[in-house]
């Protein structure tokens, strides 16, 4: 796991992620948080993804068509994020 970029606790700040439909599935719970550590204090939503498809594997099937808010905003994977944001992950939805 990268030292800047952690799950444990006592980190400088955190991240909320909120998982919904298939991601939710995949990920086996509703919401995880992110550390953020380090002299920097914001990642990207890209930076994010990245940790997130490591330690839920199985999301790289949907990462491709994934919406992406944060703080409840459509946003970009090149958006800063920074503790105390939420990030919320909403795979297409499909029904009938």
């Amino acid at each position: 796991m990268d030292a800047e970029f952690s799950q444990t606790e006592g980190t400088c700040g955190r991240v909320k992620v909120l998982f919904f439909a298939r991601a939710r599935e995949i990920a086996g719970v509703s919401e995880t948080s992110l550390g953020i550590d380090g002299a920097e204090s914001s990642k990207t939503i890209k930076d994010c993804i990245d940790l997130l498809t490591k330690q839920f594997p199985g999301l790289e099937e949907i990462m491709s068509c994934i919406v992406v808010a944060l703080n409840q905003e459509y946003a970009d994977q090149s958006s800063l994020v920074k503790s105390g944001d939420e990030l919320a992950l909403i795979p297409p939805i499909s029904g009938g």
